[in-house]
């Protein structure tokens, strides 16, 4: 991986008093700049020379050589580059202070939509830098509505949830886009806004249609542009629309090479779709990338964004059969001493990838006995992320028969749920509980309650099909359908088993315990032809050095 920083060009400031970005009068104080505590220096540049980050072109009303760096900030802010975006934004006000848009980017580096909510120290951070961007009295039309735009999310956040803010932001963008047709910029922030405000368990998908036709209206004229071809893979990221975001997956690397997130998110759609291969390759180059950025930084330890390769790379290896492979990640996460910034990814990666390598290769003795590591990661923080490892020990102990361990993380489970509900985190305390009733109808399985266990876990896959996987996760550490097909299969009843790996085939295509499972009931069922199906389709999806278990 080539190692580069990109000298930002120092602007005469004979030639900055000239431009509208400018003026130097009403500018705010050395103070109030001071205070925002703007990340500076130089941008790290992970890959080849001759292309870097894409192609966007924001207007600003500004000298030529400001427009450039304002330009690579925004193509920054589309492969969610945001500490590298904020340097550039801090680059431009450094050179001129009365640059109102610089603080508006910087705000929307500490944004990041898609991803967690922002930090207290973020918000703080972004609330700031748009109260000088009000300031500021020199600003067009456009500016000033991009401004307070972005200030419907900042306002009452104290007060005010962030999904609120979201959805105030959305409708502001979308006042933005019907007062400046034709304006490309606006209407594609106006699509990420769609996609980031748009309600998991909407399955009719109202926000990402209305994104989808705008993004793909401007691709044909834009075809290097990063948040277009990005933005498209989001709006796709659902089972029932992947397929359409095939191309701009296998397009986007393409055009931002040097974004560790760039080369990360094709994997996105690779996953959805099943194409194991392709998953691994993305996110092989997205890690290899995140560990040249902490080098380049000096980060002691990982960047959040390697591991969330990671975890994309263990699921893909997982579905494949290649459990080496799959180990060596596992090992090679124990081994990382920090993790820089510490945030919801990371310790979704870490809580994660040893639960799924034990539970998918049924581990039963490990899964039971895994701990929260490392101990540098605030666990009490993170509910969510703790619930995966309580999860994996429930399950873990079912099968060990080990009753009285399962009801103890049972209730863990429960503990972690409540947290959430009192957080007012709807989604993630659903997925707790979804975790919950499978743990709880295995528990009554093992106690002979088969109508029971039954009916409650049909009741957790049902839940789980009317919601969606978060971004953070290539998918469920262990699907509800596919633990309903197994439930089935374990009470000989091999005709519902098959419905229920078929189904969350349709879902997950080519996960590698569903195929088993699909093949062994329909050989139950002597259904010899389907069988034979899935075995080939097994055979077809392993890695080279992978064996199909035991049928």
């Amino acid at each position: 991986m080539q190692i580069r920083s990109i000298q930002l060009p120092v602007v005469l400031l004979v030639l900055i008093a000239m431009a509208s970005c400018e003026s130097k009068q009403n500018g705010p104080s050395k103070e109030a700049i001071t205070a925002i505590n703007l990340k500076r220096g130089n941008v790290i540049v992970c890959g080849p020379a001759e292309k870097q980050f894409g192609a966007a072109d924001f207007p600003i009303t500004a000298h030529d050589s400001i427009k450039k760096e304002f330009n690579l900030a925004i193509s920054l802010l589309h492969s969610f580059e945001y500490d590298e975006a904020e340097k550039v934004f801090a680059s431009i006000i450094d050179k001129d202070p009365s640059c109102a848009m610089a603080y508006w980017g910087v705000a929307m580096s500490n944004y990041h939509p898609l991803w967690a909510p922002p930090s207290e120290t973020e918000l703080k951070k972004g609330a700031a830098a748009l109260e000088i961007a009000q300031s500021i009295e020199n600003k067009t039309k456009r500016e000033i509505d991009y401004i307070n735009a972005l200030s419907a999310f900042y306002n009452d956040w104290s007060k005010s949830p962030h999904r609120a803010r979201s959805i105030q932001y959305e409708k502001a963008m979308e006042k933005l886009y019907a007062d400046y047709k034709g304006d490309k910029e606006t209407a594609i922030f106006y699509s990420l806004a769609l996609d980031a405000s748009a309600d998991p368990a909407d399955k009719t998908f109202v926000n990402q249609k209305k994104a989808a036709v705008i993004l793909n209206a401007l691709y044909p004229n834009e075809p290097n542009h990063p948040g277009i071809a990005h933005y498209i893979i989001h709006t796709y990221d659902y089972p029932e629309v992947a397929e359409l975001a095939l191309p701009m997956a296998r397009k986007y690397a393409t055009i931002a090479p040097s974004s560790s997130h760039a080369l990360h998110m094709p994997s996105h759609i690779f996953t959805r779709l099943g194409l194991w291969s392709e998953a691994i390759s993305s996110n092989k180059a997205a890690a290899e990338s995140a560990r040249c950025y902490a080098e380049s930084v000096g980060i002691k330890g990982a960047w959040d964004e390697e591991l969330h390769a990671l975890d994309y790379l263990m699921y893909a290896f997982l579905q494949k059969s290649d459990n080496d492979n799959a180990k060596a990640q596992w090992d090679y996460v124990r081994s990382i001493p920090a993790v820089s910034p510490m945030n919801f990814k990371v310790a979704y990666s870490f809580a994660a990838i040893p639960a799924r390598y034990t539970l998918e290769n049924k581990i039963w003795d490990e899964a039971s006995n895994l701990e929260l590591y490392p101990s540098y990661v605030p666990w009490k923080n993170f509910p969510w992320q703790e619930a995966i490892v309580h999860f994996a020990r429930a399950i873990g102990s079912v099968n060990l028969g080990h009753l009285s361990a399962a009801r103890e993380e049972a209730s863990k489970l429960a503990a972690l749920r409540d947290t959430l509900i009192g957080q007012k985190d709807a989604y993630k305390a659903n997925q707790v509980d979804i975790q919950l009733k499978s743990v709880q109808a295995w528990i009554l399985l093992t106690e002979g309650k088969k109508e029971e266990a039954i009916q409650l876990m049909r009741s957790a896959a049902d839940m789980e099909d009317k919601t969606e996987k978060h971004a953070v996760t290539p998918g469920e550490i262990l699907p509800a359908k596919e633990l309903l097909g197994d439930m089935y299969m374990e009470l000989a009843m091999p005709a519902e088993a098959l419905a229920a790996y078929e189904a969350n085939l349709k879902q997950r295509p080519n996960r590698y315990n569903s195929l088993i499972g699909a093949a062994r009931s329909a050989e139950k069922l002597k259904q010899r032809e389907k069988a034979h199906q899935y075995r080939y389709q097994l055979e077809k999806m392993l890695a080279p050095s992978g064996l199909v278990k035991k049928l």
